[in-house]
């Protein structure tokens, strides 16, 4: 009987054990999720956004996959902010996160970096795809309908585009991707 009692106490303390690693498991994934994902849009955040870019820069030096970057910068934010507050300033950037979600295909990354700057990872692209595909976006989101207090305000971006290269670092892919942005802007 001792030994039954026994077997049973041990089972209970295997049971509380799971439930344990379970619910720290969640908190872990959790944890995670917190780290590299950004607090206001449903994005990757820099850190989430930089750990994708090292994974394709590696298969791109292992398999020679090709692979762009976009550098995405929301035009005007601080007037935005300026004028209609910073709740509309926050529905601006959500808006156009979706946007840039919306379009480009579902194995793409699009992340935001912080502030008004956002990035997009296009995984298997080469430079033509990913002009294209930058060309398209800044199209489609100043023709797009966006309004503050039933008001249109009209939004735009500025689009940097780099490929990913041979010996690159997630650090270089982005100051190249940026750099291509500011040289948009200046040329406009």
């Amino acid at each position: 009987m001792y030994e039954v009692r026994e077997d049973r106490d041990d089972a209970a303390e295997i049971d509380r054990l799971r439930g344990m690693i379970a619910q720290l498991e969640a908190r872990c994934a959790e944890l995670d999720r917190l780290a590299h994902h950004d607090s206001l849009v449903p994005l990757l955040n820099r850190r989430g956004f930089l750990r994708q870019l090292e994974l394709v820069i590696a298969r791109h030096e292992r398999y020679g996959d090709p692979a762009a970057v976009l550098f995405v910068d929301l035009d005007g934010l601080k007037m935005l902010n300026d004028s209609f507050g910073h709740p509309a300033g926050d529905s601006a950037l959500i808006h156009v996160a979706a946007m840039l979600v919306g379009g480009v295909r579902q194995s793409d990354t699009v992340g935001r970096l912080g502030g008004d700057e956002f990035c997009i990872l296009l995984d298997h692209a080469d430079e033509q795809s990913a002009a294209e595909t930058a060309e398209r976006l800044v199209d489609t989101i100043a023709g797009d309908e966006f309004f503050i207090d039933g008001m249109p305000v009209p939004l735009s971006v500025a689009i940097g585009v780099t490929v990913i290269e041979r010996g690159d670092t997630p650090a270089a892919v982005l100051a190249r991707a940026d750099q291509a942005m500011y040289q948009g802007k200046v040329a406009a």
